[in-house]
């Protein structure tokens, strides 16, 4: 069971589409050392599927970690909602359509739910993350810090109107 479950996705071997990955290994190394993390679960995958919506159970929060070419550099940060999307009926599913299958299993409200969007620019195979990117890579692992830090819903929706106090 955990309080915050950060759930990550992306391709290591795609250039930036690696971003959602490496904060998320830079999430759980620092876990090791913070004891007022230890309820906090991290989870990564290539892509969002329909077996994720069991991974929520015990989790009162989400945070989803992406790379995107739609976000604002360095990053957004918004809250999501349970919805059946176009994804809904693939293998990879979005964040709501996640947490839409989540309700439909357990027959209860899905917990509330951020998405982290990390701007990347390149994705090519075999490419490395950016220097753009690992500077926004910086940036979002700053605000994951913090967000871990105080895992309160009313703390969250206030980060995303713009840089959380420092921790």
């Amino acid at each position: 069971m955990s309080r915050v479950l950060v759930l990550g996705w992306g391709n290591p071997s795609r250039g930036d589409d690696a971003l959602g990955p490496r904060l998320l290994e830079r999430l759980e190394a620092e876990a090791a050392r913070r004891p007022d993390w230890r309820e906090h679960g991290f989870l990564w995958d290539f892509q969002l599927q329909p077996e994720h919506a069991l991974d929520l159970d015990g989790a009162a929060q989400v945070l989803f970690v992406d790379a995107s070419t739609r976000a604002p550099a360095p990053y957004s940060l918004t809250r999501v909602a349970p919805a059946r999307d176009r994804s809904f009926t693939s293998h990879a599913l979005s964040p709501q359509a996640l947490l839409s299958v989540r309700e439909d299993i357990a027959d209860a409200a899905a917990p509330d739910a951020w998405l982290l969007a990390i701007r990347g620019d390149a994705f090519e195979l075999g490419a490395t993350i950016g220097t753009a990117a690992h500077a926004r890579l910086e940036s979002a692992t700053r605000l994951a810090r913090d967000l871990l830090s105080h895992p309160d819903p009313v703390y969250w929706d206030r980060a995303m109107q713009g840089p959380p106090c420092t921790n």
